[in-house]
């Protein structure tokens, strides 16, 4: 997987700043003094362009670069403006500037005594992905490697230089501890992007399901339901979306067991690794991004893998549905009637409306195996949160007013765009059907709505739920102030923080 880039926290040794080579990057509080030990025609030049327009339009978190700087031999010097007193977010936005600049080079920030020195960190981090698994070397790299083979007597060239970051703080040891949760979630984050970004061709079911099942190196139980397991549980609503593919349809159970004997919150991920829409087969354009329609399952899984690397004391098991939707003989229909395993019969009047039906089988069966505090699914379930919400807010529903507070208190703190849309029980009448018990879609109003209505006739009665679409969010059209373009890995930090605050050491 994709690896956070290296980061080492040092003593500050403002001496080292002329002779650095690759990039430096200087936190600058409002009153734009400069640290001791720039040389002086670079102080001069960042003094310059910190009096100018451009740098008295700096907001916190915000950033100059000088090219090349006089009487250094940095390659740049970014002057990244943030506050001693600064938010979280703005902290964070501070270090994804940097980050958004890391190159081959080797950063050095000097961060001084910023008491929000561990946010930058984790916002660099975070800005600093780049997935690059299937893009091959450009020719100048190409004969810059020949050279230096060439210059080695013909041996095989050195790997690629990978980035790194030094800190420069006045407390490198508290620095160091208080970053370490922080790089628990960015790699929750990679995870969960890597997941997205890859193509499925390579992320079959097979694959999905071997990647999670990897995680047991790091603390996870992980159990692996094949579909012979998945007709005895009678989950022939989750499977009749699979049955048209070559990629045989899996359920996967993630286990975290850091807290006592309580019971465990339930995450359940949506996990169509590729969705063409099935025999309603979706329009060709944009169709190649969905490979990103496992994107809940993605969420899922890099939750847990944070929760394992940071030790998290809580309860916590992830279920995922993992299936491929594809038009094949012995693809389900529209007019097919399914059985739920909870029992209830669905009428399938468009096969593009197969999420739901994955997460019915997975929601019924975690609540009847783990009997949870609290249940809540993830998916990239509708094209009608996007048109609600746009890419800036995942939608949340819920069952329950305190969980459905906590989501959006969590998302809140984590800078993650999350708002609550209705339920209720008049929009049922729109998944009502003439043959079965319900159909699995209500047509276009408010159609992220009636999707989490069916969802919901899957919940026990006096069951803690909430639903949270993130169509919008899971790869948005550009990049964010946290990710390049691609997917984002939103929800990972959002639920990593309700943890924290609602279910960890209780």
């Amino acid at each position: 997987m994709t690896q956070p880039v290296e980061i080492t926290f040092t003593q500050i040794a403002a001496d080292r700043l002329a002779g650095h080579e690759g990039r430096v990057a200087l936190i600058v509080a409002p009153d734009g003094r400069l640290p001791a030990g720039l040389p002086r025609a670079a102080r001069e030049a960042a003094a310059r362009a910190l009096a100018s327009k451009a740098g008295k339009a700096l907001k916190p978190g915000g950033s100059l670069e000088l090219a090349f700087p006089a009487g250094m031999a940095a390659e740049a010097l970014q002057l990244v403006a943030l506050p001693a007193g600064a938010a979280v977010s703005d902290a964070r936005k501070a270090g994804a500037a940097i980050g958004a600049k890391l190159g081959k080079a080797h950063t050095l920030v000097l961060a001084g005594a910023h008491k929000r020195a561990a946010e930058i960190a984790l916002g660099l981090a975070l800005r600093g992905y780049d997935f690059t698994a299937y893009q091959t070397r450009s020719e100048a790299e190409d004969a810059e490697a020949g050279e230096a083979a060439a210059e080695a007597g013909g041996e095989d060239s050195p790997a690629p230089e990978k980035a790194r970051v030094t800190f420069m703080v006045k407390d490198p040891e508290a620095l160091a501890k208080a970053a370490k949760d922080g790089a628990a979630v960015a790699e929750g984050v990679f995870f969960t992007r890597d997941l997205v970004n890859e193509p499925a061709n390579v992320l079959t079911t097979a694959d999905f399901a071997d990647r999670l099942k990897a995680m047991e190196e790091i603390g996870l139980s992980v159990e692996v339901l094949d579909e012979d397991e998945l007709r005895k549980l009678g989950m022939r609503a989750l499977l009749g979306v699979g049955q048209g593919s070559e990629s045989p349809s899996k359920v996967v159970v993630m286990r975290w067991n850091g807290g006592g004997d309580e019971a465990p919150l339930a995450l359940v991920g949506k996990g169509v690794v590729f969705d063409s829409g099935g025999i309603s087969i979706k329009p060709a354009a944009g169709m190649e991004e969905m490979t990103m329609d496992m994107g809940g399952a993605g969420v899922v899984a890099g939750v847990l893998r944070t929760l394992a690397l940071r030790r998290a004391k809580a309860n916590v098991v992830g279920l995922v549905g993992l299936v491929e939707n594809m038009p094949d003989g012995r693809a389900q229909r529209p007019g097919d009637i399914v059985k739920s395993m909870k029992g209830d019969t669905i009428e399938v009047i468009n096969t593009d409306a197969e999420g739901r039906l994955v997460l019915a089988d997975v929601l019924w069966y975690a609540q009847t195996r783990f009997e949870p505090s609290a249940v809540i699914d993830l998916a990239t379930l509708t094209g009608a949160v996007i048109i609600a919400l746009g890419h800036e807010n995942a939608g949340i529903f819920a069952n329950d007013d305190k969980l459905a507070a906590g989501i959006l208190s969590a998302a809140g703190a984590e800078g993650e765009g999350a708002w609550r849309l209705p339920l209720g029980a008049a929009y049922d009448k729109q998944i009502k059907s003439r043959l079965a018990d319900m159909k699995n879609t209500g047509g276009r109003p408010a159609g992220s709505i009636t999707a989490a209505q069916f969802l919901q006739r899957f919940i026990r009665k006096d069951q803690a739920w909430a639903h949270i679409d993130i169509a919008g969010v899971a790869l948005p059209p550009a990049a964010t102030d946290f990710a390049p373009k691609g997917a984002t890995g939103w929800g990972v930090m959002t639920l990593d923080r309700l943890i924290r605050d609602r279910f960890e050491g209780k």
